[in-house]
């Protein structure tokens, strides 16, 4: 993090944009501020191109005045049931987008996200920011050009990475619970503390997270999801109540049960050490792919037993889990097509890599596993190396060497064309019309053997052996072709 004085300010801020918000402000005789995380970006030294300017007076107005200066080359949005305005402008190819905002102060009812809102001063505007380290402002005005106003010590809790609300934190998180969200996401990616007392606020109001929208609720999980160390963010979920209540089929898991001095291993933290492994593997995208990790082992809460022989057993835990995946992403209002598809293949398939390489690598369950995962192996694979996350080195490094044998056997296949090779020549079409049948349980079953002796590698993927195998089973079942 870098200090300025408010001189250096006034020169980072010397850009043709801000200068003319300060003249059109100053014509209007009204004080202007940029505020929020474009100020707190600028002590990061992250870049932004959003920036909010709050008038301590009609924010819409300064952006009319500003569309004038600026002319053709800026586009003007009016929300006037907000009482905001958005004007985008490109300079030298660098497009610059301003929210404009009037000053205000905001009361909440206890069911309800949306405020009432009155016209109020600079310092009203930053008493119902989120954190202190969005609530610093710039002025623009002339006079005071560059001079920081921080009445919150926003800059120390920056220098000190903090995250901390303005006011009592019971107030701000009341006053609009999508905050505690926030809260957590803003500690995950800037990899900052939660300060004490704003923590026990998100203990003390959790509940009130439930009058959030799914949707909304939804980008903030994707964000915490998308930081670098994910596993930090969901930490903090669970130890202040939030996660049980969002996402309880993930919280459900850290437990640690123990019965005749066996038990098995936290599969909370573990899940977030697959998740921290696959954020490793995929920097900058791979969202689903982080999701499948994150709910790979849900399924393990419902499928635990106990087995005197054996010890703690989670079987068909994949199975399970991928049945669960549908009714969560209803839930959170996640996309119910093709990523909600992918995610629930990820989990229930998660577990065959691993029983491949417990065992001899055999042509046949390799192909099995290509013919099941598809295009989606690679991924699969990836899940299931991140998945390996035993203390004891010899035998994650066993693990681990058996998955680079069926990645080998893996890239052989696909080299081959795997889609032509493990797809049998005679398809369903041809059964009907050879033995003068209607779609059909009898059609599924012939289909179903040619593909397993493909699969199984018992005879190669060509029309003759195929017939032969054809014609013998549907005599079997009673069956005739011309």
């Amino acid at each position: 993090m870098k200090l300025y004085s408010d001189e250096e300010l006034a020169c980072l801020l010397d850009q043709e944009l801000f200068r003319r918000i300060g003249e059109v402000a100053d014509a209007m005789g009204v004080e202007c501020y940029v505020v929020g995380g474009y100020v707190r970006d600028i002590f990061l030294e992250r870049p932004s191109n959003d920036i909010d300017v709050v008038v301590v007076g009609s924010g819409i107005e300064v952006a009319n005045g500003l569309k004038r200066v600026l002319g053709k080359k800026a586009h003007l949005s009016v929300f006037r049931n907000f009482g905001t305005a958005q004007v985008k402008w490109c300079e030298k190819g660098c497009e610059m987008e301003v929210e404009f905002v009037g000053a205000r102060k905001e009361s909440y009812s206890h069911d309800s996200r949306k405020p009432v809102v009155e016209n109020g001063t600079l310092e009203d505007d930053q008493n119902r920011r989120d954190f202190t380290i969005n609530a610093m402002a710039i002025c623009l005005n002339k006079a005071r050009f560059g001079e920081l106003v921080d009445p919150f010590n926003g800059l120390a809790d920056l220098e000190d990475g903090i995250i901390a609300t303005p006011l009592e934190p019971g107030v701000t998180f009341s006053d609009d619970p999508l905050r505690m969200m926030r809260c957590v996401r803003f500690a995950t990616q800037l990899n900052f503390q939660i300060e004490d007392e704003t923590f026990r606020g998100l203990e003390r109001m959790a509940d009130r997270i439930k009058i959030v929208s799914a949707e909304r609720i939804e980008v903030e999980l994707n964000k915490i999801i998308m930081s670098p160390v994910p596993s930090k963010g969901f930490v903090e979920l669970q130890r202040s109540g939030l996660l049980n209540i969002i996402l309880p089929e993930l919280a459900a898991l850290d437990i640690v049960e123990q019965k005749n001095g066996r038990a098995h291993k936290n599969n909370f933290y573990h899940t977030l050490e697959v998740l921290d492994n696959i954020a490793e593997r995929t920097t900058s995208g791979g969202l689903w792919l982080r999701w499948a990790a994150l709910l790979h082992d849900i399924g393990k809460t419902k499928s635990k037993r106990w087995d005197p022989a054996v010890g703690w057993t989670f079987h068909n835990h994949n199975y399970i889990g991928a049945k669960m995946v549908p009714q969560l992403f209803r839930r959170l209002k996640l996309p119910m097509g093709a990523e909600m598809k992918y995610v629930q293949k990820m989990v229930d398939l998660h577990m065959r890599p691993q029983v491949i390489a417990d065992s001899e690598v055999t042509d046949s369950a390799v192909r099995r596993l290509l013919n099941d995962a598809g295009d989606d192996i690679d991924d699969l694979m990836t899940l299931c190396e991140a998945d390996i996350t035993s203390k004891n080195e010899v035998k994650k490094k066993m693990f681990l060497e058996n998955f680079r044998m069926v990645r080998e056997k893996l890239a052989d296949l696909q080299e081959k064309d795997y889609k032509r090779l493990l797809q049998p020549v005679i398809d369903g079409n041809e059964i009907m019309e050879m033995f003068h049948l209607k779609p059909s349980r009898e059609v599924g079953t012939l289909k179903q053997y040619l593909k397993d002796a493909v699969l199984d590698n018992k005879v190669e993927n060509e029309r003759e052996p195929l017939m032969r195998l054809l014609l013998e089973k549907a005599s079997q079942m009673g069956l005739s072709a011309d």
